[in-house]
């Protein structure tokens, strides 16, 4: 089980306890901005619980597996082209909106929750960091630091200035399939075979998207409140962090592809805010809630090569 794996699994826990404490509310027909000492309390220990109990998980699962050192730094700025730092400000992002909804649930002021929720992101994943940090294999990354602090600050910025988010973080998947048989078993090595494993470890199939609700920017054009327009990024040709060239523990070349490009990729694409959907069922408000992190799939114009290319259908 990898350290991503540890964290989706908190994020669900979180959106579980949200939806929970939403439908709660909504039942027993309390105002958003009666502060409820008992609630905020429960929230409170929720999250030492989770937070503690991932990380007690995640030290027993991953790193007391591998041999601890002194403190260090580690230099991965350079490693697949970046995508796992923009992945680590979309975690630190939903994190955030995540936590704050549940102190908003709570009641509390305004600005309290904004900065207590939205600093959750970053402080969740630097303590993360800091096992890294004593970990031999790896090292405290000051550019997986900054990718948290640009993830939750996007987030507290927004609540600050607009009190919404009018600008989201999204993320979507594809897998992907070669004709080259011997990329498809390097990336059922290198990133798993389901669909869950892929998801979370191939950064050739992942793209990261800032999604801008049109109708909060320009009311004045009256378009639905759902519509947005989305810029995404993506990379492909990755089979190793830095180049795609493996060898084995006794140092035998297993894997020999130097000559496969390695590229970014960027996209335009219209998106949908599935908060904004009018709904009177409460499963789909919580089902709309917990998949609006989630780019709606739709067509897509893409910039790579020097080239651009129409795609029908982008997930």
């Amino acid at each position: 089980m990898t350290k991503k794996v540890l964290l989706l699994f908190s994020v669900l826990f979180m959106l579980t306890i949200i939806s929970y404490a939403q439908e709660k509310l909504a039942s027993n027909k309390i105002p958003i901005s009666a502060y409820d000492k008992k609630k905020a309390t429960k929230i409170a220990a929720i999250n030492i619980g989770l937070y503690g109990g991932s990380m007690i998980a995640l030290y027993n699962a991953w790193y007391k597996n591998y041999p601890q050192s002194k403190f260090h730094t580690f230099n991965d700025i350079s490693e697949w082209q970046q995508m796992d730092k923009i992945g680590h400000a979309f975690s630190a992002y939903t994190m955030s909106q995540y936590n704050m909804d549940l102190w908003r649930n709570a009641g509390l002021e305004r600005k309290k929750r904004i900065w207590l929720g939205g600093l959750t992101g970053a402080t969740y994943q630097t303590i993360i960091e800091v096992l890294d940090g004593f970990s031999s294999e790896w090292g405290w990354s000051w550019g997986d630091i900054a990718a948290n602090i640009i993830g939750s600050s996007l987030f507290i910025s927004q609540e600050l200035a607009w009190d919404e988010q009018r600008i989201s973080l999204k993320t979507s998947f594809h897998k992907k399939v070669y004709d080259d048989n011997e990329l498809n078993k390097r990336s059922n090595d290198l990133f798993g075979k389901s669909l869950a494993e892929r998801s979370l470890k191939d950064y050739n199939g992942q793209t990261y998207w800032l999604s801008a609700n049109i109708h909060s920017f320009f009311p004045s054009l009256h378009s639905p409140k759902w519509l947005q327009i989305s810029i995404g990024t993506g990379a492909e040709g990755m089979f190793g962090a830095t180049e795609n060239i493996a060898y084995d523990k006794n140092g035998l070349l297993t894997f020999d592809k130097p000559g496969i490009k390695r590229f970014r990729q960027w996209y335009l694409a219209p998106d949908i805010n599935l908060t904004k959907i009018k709904t009177n069922k409460k499963g789909l408000k919580t089902a709309f809630y917990i998949l609006n992190c989630l780019k709606f799939p739709t067509p897509s114009l893409e910039f790579s090569n020097s080239k651009i290319k129409f795609n029908w259908i982008h997930f």
